[in-house]
């Protein structure tokens, strides 16, 4: 197949290819209904948003707006099952000279057209825009690109779905070739002059029907002048940085490529669709459906910050499966694989592929406890002793109040403080309680519950911590004499002690 003239066009982007080395896709069908014609050619397919209308462009058909050798723009409308109605022309857009669709913005209100259709007699070589939806289209207004300067009949434009990035196919002022690839984009003051992209990316054939990922770093293009399967394949390459440095571009190989013509590479859902002549004279519009895809996954491992309110912690984010090249969105607003310099926090990451699939995960990013210089730090301890089968120490008592308001100054200085209690109960015999180490676990878990209740109401709990270390039943054995205090007494007691 030789080029049209006036027919090299790609498409607004609606998603995003890159290797595709690891692509598994159904053997090639021409798309069915009345949309491929034997006496026509059909070429540049382009989707609607969601997918119901398919717009195409149709040459060599008597029924065009200027006759066989026209060509214009039509539609079909896909059913549920994959089916297509019959096709009819987009009246709105087509006149008597050549009409073609480049592509529609992301939200599909926008339609690019090849050419300026400002002339009575002839169109103006370029670029326009219509907008609406379906098969209602307003009256397209050229775009204007400041130096460009097109040589010859063959060219083509694409513009990225956000309407900000112009690809270009013309043999202009640097081109090695016959078509090159430039690049334009759109700036507060207008669109810039195009940019030759560079001679790893051109050749010395032409290079035409760009196609750009919607991340802007993989371009899919057609040319004949890097060898492959016949007289033009489909090749792909990934942008180094700057738009004038590119991956040496890959062939998509078989069963996409063919002996023949192959170019205007477009997709929608899981379906990859180009133009190829590989069965007829003419192009026929092609689809193979993407049957693996491996899943993209991520996953990231934290180092915590090392000092109190430091920015020293990192993440090791590792992206697998999918599709290369990876973006990333923290949600710290960074975009790096492996974030650095930051504070201890929850930072969550969603990881996208060059085909659209997503992956997230969340890191916490932790620190050490902070470190208080606590002046004039101190200890305290008491020790209360009570009388035969009592276990509940009054809140008011004087050595109790002493060391409560002691510890509360040191919780005020940042300190945290962790109390130790010790209960004991004499072997006198108790009427109150099963047994006697029974009374000296309740002085101890009584004296606990005060405590515990005494700091929370001030809001400490965090600051302080009770336990219980030991209970006891001691001091000599019982000799019927009740009376004797002194002998006792020593043995019926709690202890408190910090630390």
């Amino acid at each position: 197949m030789k080029k049209n003239l006036g027919l090299i066009a790609a498409f607004a982007c609606i998603t995003s290819f890159s290797q595709a080395q690891f692509w598994s896709v159904t053997e090639p069908v021409q798309l069915g209904g009345t949309v491929n014609t034997i006496e026509a050619e059909e070429s540049i397919p382009v989707f609607s948003k969601d997918s119901s209308i398919l717009y195409f462009v149709r040459t060599f058909d008597s029924k065009n707006k200027g006759g066989e050798w026209d060509q214009d723009i039509w539609y079909s409308s896909r059913n549920d099952d994959g089916s297509y109605t019959d096709c009819k022309r987009l009246k709105s857009l087509n006149n008597k000279f050549n009409n073609s669709i480049l592509g529609l913005s992301d939200n599909g209100k926008m339609m690019y057209l090849l050419n300026a259709y400002d002339g009575k007699k002839d169109m103006e070589k370029g670029i326009a825009v219509s907008s609406g939806s379906g098969t209602a289209w307003s009256k397209p207004e050229k775009i204007t690109i400041p130096g460009l300067d097109i040589e010859g009949e063959a060219y083509g434009f694409h513009v990225t779905g956000d309407g900000k990035t112009i690809i270009i196919s013309q043999n202009g002022p640097k081109s090695l070739g016959e078509e090159d690839l430039y690049v334009s984009e759109k700036t507060s003051s207008g669109w810039s002059n195009p940019v030759h992209l560079g001679n790893v990316i051109n050749s010395a054939g032409f290079e035409i029907s760009p196609f750009l990922s919607k991340s802007k770093d993989t371009l899919f293009f057609s040319s004949n002048g890097m060898g492959g399967e016949g007289d033009a394949d489909i090749f792909y390459s990934v942008k180094q940085g700057a738009w004038t440095n590119w991956s040496t571009p890959i062939n998509l190989g078989a069963p996409i490529n063919s002996s023949k013509f192959d170019a205007y590479f477009t997709y929608s859902g899981n379906d990859i669709y180009w133009s190829s002549n590989r069965d007829n004279e003419r192009s026929d519009i092609y689809t193979s459906t993407i049957l693996s895809l491996p899943p993209c996954v991520i996953t990231a491992i934290g180092s915590d910050v090392t000092v109190f309110n430091g920015k020293d912690g990192r993440i090791d984010a590792t992206a697998k499966g999918g599709v290369a090249p990876y973006s990333y969105a923290w949600s710290n607003g960074m975009t790096n694989e492996d974030p650095n310099g930051i504070p201890k926090g929850e930072y969550t990451v969603v990881v996208t592929d060059n085909v659209g699939q997503t992956a997230t995960t969340s890191v916490v990013i932790g620190e050490p406890k902070q470190v208080i210089a606590i002046k004039d730090k101190r200890d305290y301890a008491m020790t209360h002793y009570f009388g035969y089968n009592a276990d509940k120490l009054d809140a008011e008592n004087d050595k109790l109040l002493i060391f409560l308001n002691g510890l509360d100054e040191q919780m005020k200085n940042g300190r945290k403080i962790t109390v130790q209690i010790t209960s004991s109960a004499s072997n006198v015999p108790t009427r109150e309680f099963k047994s006697n180490g029974q009374l000296a676990k309740s002085r101890a878990e009584k004296m606990k519950k005060m405590l515990e209740d005494y700091y929370g109401d001030m809001g400490r709990e965090n600051d302080f911590t009770v336990v219980i270390t030991e209970t006891l039943v001691g001091g000599p054995l019982y000799g019927n004499d009740r009376d004797n205090v002194e002998k006792y007494q020593p043995f019926q007691y709690i202890s408190l002690s910090s630390k």
